[in-house]
Order: structure tokens, then sequence, then C-alpha cells
């Protein structure tokens, strides 16, 4: 490995939630979980949500169901795709990790399905 990849960590954080705050926090926890792994074998670990809940609070958001959120939450992910060398899908429903995986192999980023899976 050359350098450090900086690898997107993407799963379900808003579906099946009703929005319900303990819920995404749940979801964000599991996203969470993957990052250590990453980096204890050498990478940069980053989770859209991370970028976009601060922006969202900045721009005056108080949840993901505020109408500015659309704006926010996926546009959010899509740029750090611009950014990263790889994704982690995570298992579990989701639109916007789907659509992380699709920005993702179309602009030839390799796509991972486990921790495991990443070069160290």
């Amino acid at each position: 490995m050359d350098k450090p990849m900086m690898i997107l960590i993407a799963g379900p954080y808003r579906s099946g939630t009703g929005d319900d705050p303990a819920l995404l926090a749940a979801n964000l926890r599991r996203l969470e979980e993957a990052a250590w792994p990453i980096f204890r074998v050498g990478h940069v670990p980053m989770i859209g949500e991370w970028v976009a809940l601060p922006v969202l609070r900045g721009a005056g958001g108080t949840s993901v169901a505020d109408p500015v959120a659309q704006q926010i939450m996926y546009p959010a992910a899509e740029r750090l795709l611009a950014h990263c060398d790889a994704v982690l899908r995570l298992p579990g429903e989701s639109a916007g990790a789907d659509q992380d995986v699709a920005i993702a192999q179309e602009r030839g980023i390799p796509v991972y399905h486990s921790v495991e899976e990443i070069p160290a």
C-alpha cells in the first residue's frame, strides 16, 4: 500500500428509524464500529454523517427530518466520495448507502462489503 486510503463507511443511518433520535444514534454507532478496524489496518475511516450533521446544524436544521436536510445529507456523501479511495458497504437497507455504492462504482472506486476485504 502506497498511502492510506480514505474509506467511506456506508450503511443504514435513517432507514427504518422513523427519525427517532435514539434509533438514529444507534445506527450511527453501528457505522462507527467499523472505524477502528479500518484505522487499525492503516486507513482513514470517514462517515458521511460526521460531515453532514454539523453542516445541518449550521444551516439551522434540528433533525434529519427538516426540509434543509435534503440539501445536505446525500450531497455531503457525494462530495466526500470525490475524496475517498474506497467504500465499505455495511449490511442493511439504505437508499443513501446504495447511492454511495452506485456513485463509487461509476467512478471506479472499490467497494468492500467487509472490513476483512480491505487491504492492509
